[in-house]
């Protein structure tokens, strides 16, 4: 006789997460739970900063019939149910290829991001690094950023195979262009307002 595999995430947790009060942000991953306070406004300008660039590089076709379709499709924040548990986690920004595009409908999605980017704040830098980017990477996603304000940096990862990678590092107000994105120059001034 073979013993039954539970799965699912501890039912407290779940409770607890569920109870999270306004204002604050409970994640649950890899059967660890996060709560943080709403993000600080560095957090939200370089969120919103990145968001608004990545958007209009992309997105082009929206308002017109020139260029090329859009290829991406972004969201802020979203709820993300990914793997057997599931992990239940907000991203910052999330960046799906338009092919592999969620329902826009859909609550929670279920459909790993290709693309995440994490904004780092004191209080969830460790989560972020050490929890989440190997959740992501377990569950498919192929890249992630993580954005400093505090520091004006940029970091870059691969996520393969279950592993987490950086691939490129910037500091402070430099124009890059980097994966998944080539094509597209960020202007990270703009990040740091």
């Amino acid at each position: 006789m073979t013993a039954a595999r539970i799965v699912g995430n501890d039912p407290y947790l779940e409770a607890v997460r569920d109870a999270a009060p306004p204002g604050r942000r409970a994640e649950l991953v890899s059967g660890s739970l996060l709560m943080s306070p709403a993000p600080r406004s560095i957090h939200q300008l370089a969120q919103g900063a990145l968001y608004a660039q990545l958007r209009a590089a992309v997105a082009v076709r929206r308002r017109g019939n020139s260029g090329p379709p859009p290829s991406w499709w972004f969201l802020l924040e979203p709820e993300l149910h990914l793997g057997p548990l599931p992990d239940k986690t907000n991203p910052d920004i999330t960046g799906w290829r338009v092919e592999r595009a969620p329902d826009v409908h859909a609550y929670p999605i279920t459909t790993a991001p290709d693309w995440v980017c994490e904004v780092l704040s004191p209080s969830t830098e460790s989560f972020d690094r050490g929890t989440k980017l190997p959740a992501f990477a377990s569950h498919g996603v192929a890249h992630a950023w993580l954005v400093d304000p505090d520091v004006r940096r940029l970091e870059v990862y691969r996520l393969e195979r279950a592993s987490v990678r950086e691939v490129a590092r910037f500091d402070g107000d430099a124009l890059v262009r980097v994966e998944p994105f080539d094509g597209v120059e960020i202007d990270l001034a703009e990040l740091w307002g």
